[in-house]
């Protein structure tokens, strides 16, 4: 069975979407995130903006800088909701290769 797009986007479908990604992120995990979390909650899109472009390598404040700009329901929202998840996937898998690499170590030394 071939589901029909909906091809009208709301805010809230875009909270639905937007509540998903952020519960893949899960809690912040350093005083940065905390930070960043903070101000996405708040509405404070630009300090956000400014975390991840002054933190290029962090994927958790890539998905979070990506998010502000779904909000305002744009022709760009989807495509914005699409790298805002591959951005939270990537800082989740992130955090699973850390905690199997210090699982490794420790069961090989």
């Amino acid at each position: 069975m071939v589901q029909a797009l909906q091809t009208e986007l709301t805010l809230e479908r875009v909270n639905q979407a937007v509540d998903a990604i952020i519960e893949v992120l899960g809690s912040p995990e350093s005083d940065l995130h905390a930070q960043a979390y903070k101000a996405f909650r708040s509405g404070d899109y630009q300090t956000v903006k400014r975390l991840a472009s002054t933190n290029l390598s962090d994927s958790y404040l890539k998905a979070l800088g990506y998010l502000g700009g779904a909000v305002k329901l744009t022709p760009n929202t989807d495509t914005i909701l699409a790298e805002s998840a591959r951005a939270a996937a990537d800082f989740v898998k992130e955090k699973a290769l850390q905690r199997l690499g210090s699982a490794i170590a420790t069961a090989l030394n």
